[in-house]
């Protein structure tokens, strides 16, 4: 069912608990593949995808989020390499 749309109970297909909790509900952004592998919103590897699904692209605020994101996620790799290259060379 999509926000706004009717629902007649009346209907003879209508059943309530093929009713899917609305999407602004927690952990209605994780990707299915997470949803499969048993990721909720609960957990802090399905909390983090949680979060950055509900980014929009659209916000100046949540740009700089997922700035922000990037760079405490992406550093400490970029900084992991330029160690092993230190040590080679």
């Amino acid at each position: 069912m999509r926000p706004g749309e009717h629902v007649d109970e009346f209907d003879e297909d209508y059943s309530p608990d093929d009713e899917a909790p609305p999407y602004w509900f927690p952990g209605n952004h994780l990707p299915d593949d997470a949803r499969r592998l048993g990721l909720t919103h609960h957990v802090p590897d399905g909390a983090l995808l949680d979060f950055a699904g509900n980014l929009d692209g659209a916000k100046p605020l949540h740009r700089v989020t997922a700035w922000v994101l990037l760079a405490v996620f992406g550093l400490p790799v970029v900084f992991a390499v330029m160690r092993i290259f230190y040590a080679l060379f």
